[in-house]
């Protein structure tokens, strides 16, 4: 038996989450429907002793193509068991072709579409769950996967390009630490020995020379002992970073940082804006919307602020004015959403917004990568140039003393 949690809706509305074991996820799901509960999130708790073995993924490129692929066979009226027994046929990912193999059996077995993705959820997120259930509850899935297609190609995009903005400073960066370990423990030691053999025993070094042989002697001699502790340190960090506490300080810590405060911050409402436009679109009722879309964002500190504006939204309060109290969410999110609630267009104002801080987003990203790329190298040849200075310098020093 494992321990899952859940959140899930009552018949009535109302948001109920508990606690509870479980032989399986599905199992707990259909027990949940036999209560009259609609569950939105279930999760597997992981006990702190535990490791977890990374799963087979799917890229998203196959999702993507997965998606419209079956939006257009459902529009065009082929039987949902046949379109998904096709596109087994046409997957070239082993694992994809299994899990739409376990998807066709229990759709042919009598399981919802979206029960059945819910078993994957390395495959199927949480918020392309919650759309497809709520497109089959509407009689519109043909458009909600459209419209998951569309957004699930921009988040790729956007993640692309945030990957390719941080290949440049992760790579140099690490060849740039490597570079200073790799100076210190076999560099330094030969050259504070040829500086000893000039200037003997009893030569002075300038303060900043004789700081970096100690340095290197130090290092040379609990290289080991370094190495360890870092790779303690950091395996105990992202462990911690792990637990719900840890990664509510991790993500808080990171809307404290200058700079990728913003990125982050408009990363999020881009997310926020396009997955709550298609929860709306597709139906969803607005707490509901707000349940799934908070954890879809991807930083805690702006899930609990639309934890609480859920809260006012029950009490009877227009999503808007929370939104524009928001500590973490711009002032245009808040003066948008009133015009949306106004006009009975959220989700069009909403799309609106999301393209507007993806295209930010891109702005930004692009900005930084122009700045990093030499203030890299100059960081770098900074390093290099102080160390060289460092050794160069006393050794010049003492071999004039010599010559004269």
């Amino acid at each position: 038996m494992a321990n899952f949690e859940y959140t899930a809706v009552t018949k009535d509305g109302k948001s109920v989450s508990g606690s509870v074991d479980s032989s399986t996820k599905e199992a707990l799901i259909e027990t949940l429907h036999k209560q009259g509960l609609r569950p939105l999130v279930v999760k597997q708790k992981t006990s702190r002793g535990s490791i977890n073995i990374g799963k087979p993924k799917v890229k998203l490129r196959d999702l993507v193509m997965f998606t419209r692929q079956l939006s257009t066979m459902v529009s065009a009226g082929v039987p949902l068991t046949r379109s998904l027994a096709t596109l087994q046929e046409q997957t070239d990912n082993k694992y994809f072709k299994t899990v739409i193999g376990g998807i066709t059996k229990d759709v042919e077995g009598g399981i919802t579409i979206g029960d059945a993705m819910a078993k994957y959820p390395n495959v199927f997120s949480e918020v392309y769950v919650n759309m497809v259930r709520a497109g089959e509850a509407g009689g519109i899935l043909d458009e909600i996967l459209k419209r998951l297609a569309s957004q699930v190609e921009q988040e790729a995009s956007m993640r692309k390009k945030i990957k390719s903005a941080m290949t440049y400073p992760v790579v140099i960066g690490g060849i740039a630490v490597i570079a200073f370990f790799g100076l210190m423990i076999f560099v330094m030691p030969k050259m504070g020995k040829i500086i000893k053999d000039l200037g003997g025993p009893d030569a002075k070094l300038p303060v900043y020379s004789q700081f970096l042989l100690d340095l290197s002697g130090y290092m040379q001699k609990y290289a080991v002992f370094i190495f360890i502790a870092l790779g303690l340190i950091i395996f105990f960090t992202r462990r911690y970073i792990k637990t719900p506490n840890g990664k509510l300080k991790f993500h808080y810590l990171l809307l404290k940082t200058p700079i990728l405060k913003d990125i982050l911050i408009k990363i999020a409402v881009a997310r926020f804006a396009r997955t709550f436009a298609s929860l709306m679109s597709a139906g969803v009722s607005v707490l509901d919307a707000l349940q799934v879309t908070g954890g879809a964002i991807g930083n805690k500190v702006l899930e609990k602020e639309l934890i609480n504006a859920s809260k006012d939204v029950k009490n009877g309060k227009p999503l808007s004015e929370p939104m524009s109290q928001s500590k973490y969410f711009p002032p245009i999110v808040g003066q948008m959403l009133a015009v949306g609630e106004e006009t009975g267009q959220i989700d069009t104002i909403l799309v609106k917004i999301a393209d507007f801080y993806e295209e930010e987003v891109a702005t930004t990203i692009d900005g930084l990568s122009s700045i990093i790329e030499p203030v890299m190298i100059i960081v770098i040849g900074a390093m290099v140039g102080v160390i060289a200075a460092s050794v160069m310098g006393p050794i010049s020093s003492l071999s004039k003393n010599i010559g004269g």
